[in-house]
C-alpha cells in the first residue's frame, strides 16, 4: 500500500500547485471580467442606438401620417360648416407643425 500512495503523492504534489496557480488567477482576474461585462451592459453599441433612432422616426412618421388624415377629414368638416371641425383643425395643424421639424428630410434623387 505504501508502494502506491508514494507516487500518488507525488503526482498529487505536482499536480497541485498548478490548481492552485490557476485559482489565484482566477480570482485575480474576475474583478477584470465582472468590470468588463457591467461596461458591455451599460453600454450602447452604435447599431443598436441606430436601430433605436430608426424606431423612434418610424413611431413619428407614423404618428404624422395620422396627423394628416384627421386635418384633411377636420377640414373636409370644416368647409362643410362644422365651426368644431375648424377649431380642431387649428389644434390638429398646429400637432403638424410641432411634429415635422423631428422627422428628417428625404435626400432629393437627381
Amino acid at each position: 500500500m505504501r508502494g502506491i500512495a508514494l507516487p500518488l503523492s507525488a503526482a498529487l504534489a505536482l499536480l497541485l500547485p498548478g490548481c492552485v496557480a490557476k485559482t489565484a488567477f482566477d480570482v485575480a482576474t474576475a474583478p477584470v471580467r465582472v468590470a468588463g461585462k457591467a461596461v458591455d451592459l451599460a453600454t450602447t453599441s452604435q447599431s443598436e442606438a441606430d436601430e433605436k433612432r430608426g424606431r423612434e422616426i418610424r413611431k413619428r412618421e407614423e404618428r404624422l401620417g395620422k396627423l394628416q388624415r384627421r386635418y384633411e377629414d377636420q377640414l373636409d368638416d370644416c368647409r362643410d360648416g362644422d365651426r368644431r371641425a375648424c377649431s380642431n383643425a387649428q389644434t390638429t395643424y398646429a400637432e403638424i407643425q410641432g411634429i415635422l421639424p423631428t422627422i428628417p428630410a428625404e435626400p432629393d434623387d437627381d
